[in-house]
C-alpha cells in the first residue's frame, strides 16, 4: 500500500463480471481527468495457450486433474507482486498482453494465445488499476493484497457465474457447452482454494443474485438480465460509508446488515459511481499531498 502511487485491484473469477467493473472505472477516470495505467490478470499467466495445453496434458497423465488458470502455479504471482510493489514505491512498472482472438491479434501483432512483449508503463500515471483473477492473493509465497490501496471483489452467486461464463465462451471463443463445463469442473478445486480466499481481503464485494430460476446453469438459454437481479454490496469496514445517502440516491435499495446494502441489479453502475468516485478522489488527492 502506497500513499504516493495508489493501486486499485478488482478481483473475480472467469465470467464474474470484472470487465464490467473496469468499464465503470474507465468512465470515472475519464470524467474526473485521472491518468490511470491498467493491467490485466491474463498478462501474468505462466503459459501461453499452446504451452498451457501441453502442461494440462502432462499433469493429467500424472493423475492431476485440477490444474487450471485459477491455480497459483499457473501464474506469475511473484511477478505480479513485484509490479504492485514497484509501482507503489516508484510509480513505474511493466506489463504485457495475452492475446485472446484474431481481432486482438491483428491489433497486437502476435498470434492468438500468445503474449506481447513486456513494456514499461506510460510516465506520469496517477494510479494503477488491475483487473483479473489474483489481485488479492495472500499465501505462503506472496502477499499481493497488502500492496493494493483499494481491493474490490466481484462475486456473483456461482450458478450465475457459470451461466455468464458458458454464454461468453460459446459466443466469443467458439467453445461448446461441454467444453466449458469440463473447464468449470477442472477449476473447482482452485476456485475453492485460490479464488474464494481473496474475498476476505477485499474492501468492497459486489455479489449479483438473480431473482429468476438458475437451478441448472448448463441448460440456461440466456443470462438473467440486470433487472432480473439484485446486487449485495458488502463493505469490509463500513466506517465512513454514508449508507443513508446511498439508499436515498439508489431507488429500491436497502440495508441488510451494518456493513451491507442491497440494490436493484440495474443500479449497479450508479452504485459504483457513487461509492468509488469519492474513494478515487481521496486516493489521488492523498498521493499528490505525499
Amino acid at each position: 500500500m502506497s500513499k504516493k502511487h495508489p493501486i486499485i485491484s478488482v478481483t473475480g473469477s472467469s465470467g464474474a463480471g470484472t470487465t464490467t467493473v473496469k468499464a465503470t472505472f474507465d468512465q470515472i477516470f475519464r470524467r474526473e481527468g485521472i491518468e490511470a495505467v491498467s493491467i490485466e490478470g491474463d498478462a501474468f499467466h505462466r503459459y501461453d495457450r499452446a504451452s498451457m495445453k501441453a502442461e494440462l496434458e502432462k499433469r493429467k497423465s500424472a493423475g492431476e486433474d485440477t490444474f487450471s488458470h485459477f491455480s497459483y502455479d499457473a501464474n506469475e504471482l511473484g511477478k505480479l507482486e513485484e509490479v504492485f510493489r514497484t509501482y507503489g514505491e516508484t510509480g513505474r512498472g511493466e506489463t504485457r498482453h495475452y492475446v485472446h482472438d484474431d481481432e486482438e491479434a491483428a491489433r497486437r501483432g502476435v498470434g492468438p494465445g500468445q503474449f506481447t512483449q513486456w513494456e514499461p508503463f506510460a510516465d506520469n500515471s496517477e494510479l494503477l488499476f488491475y483487473e483479473g483473477l489474483h489481485g488479492a492473493v495472500v499465501n505462503d509465497e506472496v502477499n499481493i493484497a497488502k500492496f493494493a490501496d483499494l481491493k474490490i471483489g466481484v462475486v456473483p452467486v456461482i450458478n450465475l457465474e457459470w451461466i455468464q461464463k458458458i454464454h461468453r465462451d460459446k459466443a466469443s471463443r467458439g467453445y461448446s457447452t461441454e467444453a466449458v463445463t469440463d473447464t468449470i469442473l477442472r477449476r473447482m478445486h482452485a476456485y475453492v482454494h485460490c479464488i474464494c480466499p481473496q474475498f476476505i481481503e477485499t474492501d468492497v464485494n459486489f455479489q449479483r443474485v438473480p431473482v429468476v430460476d438458475t437451478s441448472d446453469p448448463f441448460v440456461a438459454r440466456w443470462i438473467p438480465t440486470a433487472d432480473e437481479s439484485l446486487v449485495v454490496i458488502r463493505f469490509k469496514n463500513p466506517r465512513g460509508i454514508d449508507f443513508p445517502y446511498l439508499t436515498t440516491m439508489i431507488e429500491g435499495s436497502w440495508m441488510t446488515r451494518a456493513n451491507s446494502i442491497v440494490i436493484p441489479g440495474g443500479k449497479m453502475d450508479l452504485a459504483m459511481q457513487l461509492i468509488f468516485t469519492p474513494m478515487v478522489h481521496r486516493l489521488v488527492s492523498e498521493s499528490k499531498r505525499a
